[in-house]
């Protein structure tokens, strides 16, 4: 990681995302102590680490709102399968992980994000079978440099470990400013009778975190987030992922709750969960971000969740639910960012927001002659291989191409061992 308290992007196709996403060539970012410091063509550079950004997309970094980090050491172990199929080799796999393979895979797939542009994750982790593998996994999530929201999630079937959701509130991402923050990510109602519902979210109150949980109709609870307001819990500040089969007045709630969503359009599509929800999110009013989920059944990368998310919105019968390339960016970033309850520090380039901050090259083949609309290029034509330069923080964590932190050779057998002891070969 290179620490640089003055840096000047120089020159960019500049896209700026706040209040709507927008392209500015020629323009540069100055980055100071962290934060954008501003945004403008021909800013001073005294003082300043230049880094020439003619022929790149300038943009912010993307905010992946729903991912298993873990399951990085299980790549494409499920696809073809439904989501039975999927839950069935998941629980069979993931009881088998060691901290040590907690470890590995959260860095690999913490690193694999950063490498792809993606410089905001929440890693809702559910394989945490003893508190040391938590401490793994934060472990982890902090080696690879990135900045994270550690959702504490329990492993299906298994009781929930309080005591350690406090521990590592308390001792580990008790700062809720820091680069590594902490949310609570219980099963819920749909999953969960309402006296356990009523604990981990009285739980999460206590902690003073955020919630994020699965939701669908059923098998519990047809209506959950009716269950939520029954109990008095719509109040506490959620994050919905899914929701495809929920009924419209479910979703209202959750947009006057001001409840947020994660839809995960690959893994949906994969996993046979239900028809497109983003649209009807988006219609109810609720603020909609995207997530890669599993990599164990799609791509991991936000270039492919954005098409997943563009594609899938085309083959709405309302024409309203349909996405432009904007909406798509917008919630791949200050949308996302919005999500987390990070909208006051990231997610957009405006000055005094922390610079996540990436650069995609314009004159790779794939992207040559973007210029004339570099929003709709980032969407349609961009794959990671384009991205040149991230930064998180102001801090440079990939430079040329390639990243800069960490021993990614000793990471890559890391990984190879765990996916060895898991798989049994």
């Amino acid at each position: 990681m290179t620490d640089i308290t003055r840096i000047l992007l120089r020159n960019g196709h500049v896209i700026d995302t706040e209040p709507e996403p927008v392209a500015h060539p020629g323009t540069d970012v100055l980055i100071e102590d962290g934060r954008i410091a501003a945004v403008g063509p021909d800013l001073p550079a005294e003082g300043a680490t230049v880094i020439d950004a003619t022929d790149r997309i300038v943009l912010p970094g993307f905010v992946d709102t729903h991912r298993h980090v873990w399951q990085s050491a299980l790549r494409s172990a499920a696809v073809d399968m439904d989501l039975m199929g999927y839950l069935g080799v998941m629980g069979q796999l993931g009881a088998r992980l060691r901290p040590q393979d907690i470890h590995a895979a959260t860095l690999v797939g913490a690193l694999e994000s950063l490498d792809s542009g993606i410089t905001t994750l929440m890693d809702f982790s559910h394989a945490l079978n003893t508190p040391e593998h938590a401490d793994a996994a934060v472990d982890g999530l902090r080696a690879a440099g990135l900045r994270a929201v550690f959702g504490y999630g329990f492993p299906p079937g298994a009781p929930a470990n309080y005591d350690d959701v406090r521990r590592i509130r308390a001792g580990r991402l008790d700062d809720d400013e820091a680069l590594v923050t902490m949310a609570l990510a219980p099963m819920g109602p749909s999953f969960t009778p309402p006296e356990v519902v009523a604990g981990d979210w009285g739980l999460a109150a206590d902690l003073g975190l955020p919630v994020t949980f699965h939701v669908s109709a059923g098998p519990v609870a047809a209506q959950p987030v009716s269950v939520l307001r029954e109990l008095g819990l719509l109040d506490v500040k959620a994050l919905y992922v899914h929701g495809n089969s929920l009924d419209d007045d479910e979703l209202k709630l959750i947009a006057d709750s001001g409840g947020h969503a994660s839809v995960t359009p690959s893994t949906e599509a994969m996993l046979s969960i239900g028809r497109p929800v983003t649209g009807r999110y988006r219609r109810a009013g609720v603020t909609t971000s995207l997530g890669a989920d599993a990599v164990t059944s799609a791509p991991g990368d936000m270039f492919s969740v954005m098409r997943a998310a563009l594609v899938a919105s085309q083959v709405a019968d309302d024409a309203a639910e349909r996405l432009s390339v904007r909406d798509v960016l917008r919630m791949a970033t200050l949308d996302g960012a919005a999500a987390l309850g990070l909208a006051d520090r990231i997610g957009s380039l405006r000055p005094g927001k922390q610079a996540d901050v990436i650069l995609l090259r314009l004159d790779d083949l794939n992207l040559l002659g973007a210029e004339r609309d570099p929003i709709a290029a980032v969407v349609t034509a961009a794959h990671p291989q384009n991205v040149d330069t991230v930064l998180v923080a102001g801090q440079v964590v990939k430079s040329a191409g390639r990243l800069v932190n960490g021993d990614l050779p000793q990471a890559a057998q890391a990984l190879r061992d765990t996916a060895a002891a898991v798989s049994g070969s």
